[in-house]
């Protein structure tokens, strides 16, 4: 079956690390004689500059037509003055809102070898291996009313946090699902001690676990969450939580690692279509300059693989690799302190040997 593949590799180091990912696509793709039509397309400020905004409406349309997106990065500091609705990241919010991509999943793991990159002690971050499952189209981002009043004495700005139970009963399916396939323990993650949301949040979510009886279901402050990603990371297993708090706990989860140059992520929706990219952004400070890591990319295309193509065996293929790559002292230069480090532009070439020699084809 044909699978099509929309590459959009943005802004600052997206192209960059979107163009070593490219590279394991196309060897991948050769290797396994798969059936992939590929298109590459401008998004973000790299879009706004060619045609005034940043998700135009044509990349749109192949979006919505294609079974997986790749996406690199948006924004920086050029076009920080733009208007709100001009602005890079309101692709990656469009594409969002559009494609109703409403379940994020960032996974936050180490390998032990990379332990000493971690600000936290070795002792206490071994093994780490959590995925955060954040809601994606709902809440505070996307609440209505929102603005903000200059007529008023004095001036205020507003926001509106809503979650419907169908929203939550959706993420929580997605948490406790994830959850039967790793070691059954969810986190549910919110504020019930003083949002009206939170409870409601806490509510549904204690009642859909009636229907997973083999998941653990605790519940936990966002605060305190915070807290315990620090001090005992390896409690968590899968947290489920709201736009925002999943936001702020996926970023401290990844800073856990050391490097958030090693993290994937992806946004699904009820069709299984999704959105891939790595959780580091667009790092304007080093783009062009060939240090950015692609491994969090490649694992994008490795997770893009997994869960909208459905071909786990790349899947497994490419993450083992990586696994290896690690394992055989390869690093780029967010890795290691030595001034010996492979460049962006070098880690395919490194890494399609060990995708060989780990594929039975």
């Amino acid at each position: 079956m044909n699978n099509k593949i929309l590459i959009l590799p943005g802004d600052g180091i997206g192209p960059e690390v979107t163009s070593s990912a490219m590279e394991i696509l196309r060897f991948v793709k050769d290797l396994y004689s798969l059936d992939l039509d590929i298109e590459i397309h401008d998004v973000g400020g790299a879009a706004y500059d060619k045609t005034g905004y940043p998700l135009p409406d044509k990349t749109l349309e192949i979006a919505r037509k294609s079974d997986a997106i790749l996406f690199g990065a948006v924004g920086g500091p050029e076009w920080e003055d733009l208007d709100w609705d001009k602005r890079p990241e309101q692709a990656l919010l469009g594409l969002r809102k559009e494609l109703g991509l409403f379940a994020n999943l960032r996974p936050a793991f180490l390998f032990n070898e990379l332990s000493s990159a971690s600000p936290i002690k070795e002792e206490i971050i071994n093994d780490l291996d959590i995925l955060i499952v954040r809601e994606l189209t709902g809440g505070i981002y996307f609440g209505e009313p929102r603005g903000i009043d200059t007529s008023s004495n004095p001036p205020h700005a507003f926001n509106t946090m809503i979650y419907d139970e169908k929203e939550i009963e959706r993420i929580g399916r997605v948490a406790f699902e994830s959850a039967q396939k790793r070691n059954k323990k969810l986190c549910s993650v919110e504020k019930a001690n003083v949002l009206e949301v939170s409870k409601f949040w806490r509510e549904i979510i204690t009642n859909l676990s009636k229907d997973y009886p083999d998941v653990e279901l605790t519940h936990q402050l966002a605060d305190n969450t915070a807290m315990q990603l620090v001090l005992d990371p390896n409690q968590f297993d899968v947290i489920v939580s709201s736009n925002l708090f999943g936001d702020i706990l996926s970023d401290i989860a990844a800073t856990l690692t050391g490097s958030i140059g090693m993290l994937p992520s992806a946004s699904l929706n009820t069709s299984s279509q999704g959105m891939y990219e790595p959780c580091h952004g667009s790092a304007p400070d080093i783009a062009g300059k060939n240090l950015a890591n692609p491994l969090a990319m490649i694992l994008s295309l490795a997770m893009a693989f997994r869960y909208s193509l459905e071909n786990h065996q790349v899947a497994n293929i490419i993450e083992e690799s990586v696994k290896e790559f690690i394992s055989r002292g390869f690093r780029t230069k967010d890795l290691t302190e030595d001034t010996s480090f492979l460049e962006t532009g070098e880690v395919a070439s490194e890494l399609i040997p060990i995708i060989k020699e780990k594929s039975d084809v």
